[in-house]
């Protein structure tokens, strides 16, 4: 499965932020979107489970078509689309609760209700994130009890724990350390046989690392996409090679 954006338009209070997007977002690879500042790329990000509605006077045009389903229409039901992305946050935001409760939160909402289960899913999506060994004897503690390292891996498995087919990250390890940083990325590489993988980065260097696919947009449109490899090595458009090359960021 991929996520098909066709014709996609975005407006904030009148301001054009996203100009005729075209893209196919493939399953089961790292796709990174990368651009300077103010391009768009956490806008296409949050238009992918409509957190984008969150805005005032936002304005939506185009299709964005994930299971055969146009996910801009307004009669789509919101948490229906969520489901299916995983969002992990610049900074790490775990709920104001338990370790244990911050996984089965999302799993509690979507009508899970037996304790074994919910024992499992928990269990099972802090392995996944490689968090279990570190909280398996204090999963009543608070999460806020958690390094910033270990809170961001938290998160990841909370959206994890909810099944979800693609996993979002909006800068998703720009406020961690560098160790705790590598750690996310090589969970992301690991997902990946699982998910299809977005992420929204500002580190040429990180999408150098785990990126399968590339999309580079600047001031609202995308003007190259491709494979990582191409992208990178083969830029088409002189803009792109503008950007790889420092001349501006």
């Amino acid at each position: 499965m991929a996520i098909k954006i066709k014709n996609l338009n975005v407006s904030i209070s009148n301001n054009h932020i996203l100009k005729d997007i075209n893209l196919a977002i493939p399953n089961n690879k790292i796709t990174c979107i990368i651009g300077p500042s103010g391009c768009g790329k956490s806008t296409l990000l949050r238009s992918i489970n409509r957190l984008i509605d969150n805005n005032e006077n936002v304005n939506i045009n185009g299709q964005i078509i994930i299971d055969g389903e146009n996910i801009c229409d307004r009669k789509v039901e919101i948490t229906h689309i969520r489901k299916k992305m995983g969002l992990l946050s610049q900074r790490p935001t775990p709920l104001p609760m338990s370790i244990f409760d911050n996984i089965a939160f999302g799993c509690r909402i979507h009508g899970v209700r037996n304790k074994k289960r919910l024992r499992r899913i928990v269990e099972d999506n802090l392995r996944a994130a490689g968090l279990w060994d570190e909280v398996k004897d204090r999963l009543q503690s608070p999460a806020s009890s958690l390094s910033i390292g270990q809170q961001q891996r938290l998160c990841l498995a909370r959206g994890l724990a909810i099944e979800p087919q693609f996993i979002l990250g909006d800068e998703s390890t720009s406020a961690l350390d560098p160790v705790s940083s590598h750690h996310i990325e090589d969970l992301f590489v690991k997902l990946k046989e699982k998910f299809g993988i977005v992420l929204v980065t500002h580190t040429l260097r990180q999408a150098l690392r785990i990126a399968d696919h590339v999309i580079f947009i600047y001031l609202g449109e995308v003007i190259e996409s491709g494979s990582a490899k191409e992208l990178f090595h083969n830029p088409k458009h002189e803009l792109t090679k503008q950007y790889l090359s420092g001349a501006f960021s």
